[in-house]
């Protein structure tokens, strides 16, 4: 069974809309994009490439829509994106000449692709397919880059739909500009109890 696997950039206010450029995501008059190009630095460059490692690629359709045209061209930045293979989940479309793309309908599909043999599958942006896949219980790590800033509006990572769920930190970074890069994975049901009992 593969993990899934999400990979976000995110604000203090849970904001993850268009965190690599100005012309990234600017739907819903977006105004910030590009605002982790300020935090930049040796640390979270090694942390970076640690997350960026070769692995099969789970992707809503407007991030696909939005990488399609770049990564091809860009690929010495992100070796080995080429070569894996995209699962896309889609209403709309159904081909792609983006080499090793695979074009998903539903939960149904995902649900079995997770199922499968194979590697795992990393999620970047997609906060629909996100949220999507937290209402049916399917992340099974969370690796967040929270950012220092808050925004304020644009996507978010998550809404209220997810079923409740607890999370174990397995590790964390803390770059020089105050970035903190984190590896939760799943740990079972949310516990409760009364402080200080």
């Amino acid at each position: 069974m593969r993990k899934i696997i999400v990979m976000s950039f995110i604000t203090l206010d849970g904001v993850m809309q268009a965190p690599g450029g100005p012309e990234e995501d600017p739907s819903g008059d977006f105004k910030y994009g590009g605002w982790i190009a300020p935090y930049g630095d040796e640390v979270s460059g090694k942390v970076m490439q640690k997350q960026m490692e070769p692995a099969d690629l789970l992707l809503g359709r407007k991030t696909f829509d939005i990488w399609e045209p770049y990564w091809p061209k860009h690929a010495a930045h992100w070796p080995g994106v080429n070569e894996v293979t995209k699962y896309v989940l889609s209403n709309t479309r159904e081909k792609s000449d983006w080499q090793n793309t695979v074009f998903l309908t539903c939960v149904e599909d995902i649900e079995k692709l997770k199922a499968s043999d194979g590697p795992d599958l990393k999620i970047w942006g997609s906060s629909k397919l996100v949220q999507l896949l937290l209402k049916h219980n399917l992340v099974d790590e969370f690796w967040l880059n929270i950012y220092p800033i808050l925004l304020g509006k644009g996507k978010k990572l998550f809404e209220d739909n997810a079923l409740p769920a607890a999370f174990t930190l397995v590790e964390s970074t803390v770059t020089s500009t105050g970035v903190i890069m984190t590896n939760y994975k799943r740990a079972g049901e949310v516990k409760t109890g009364e402080v200080g009992a």
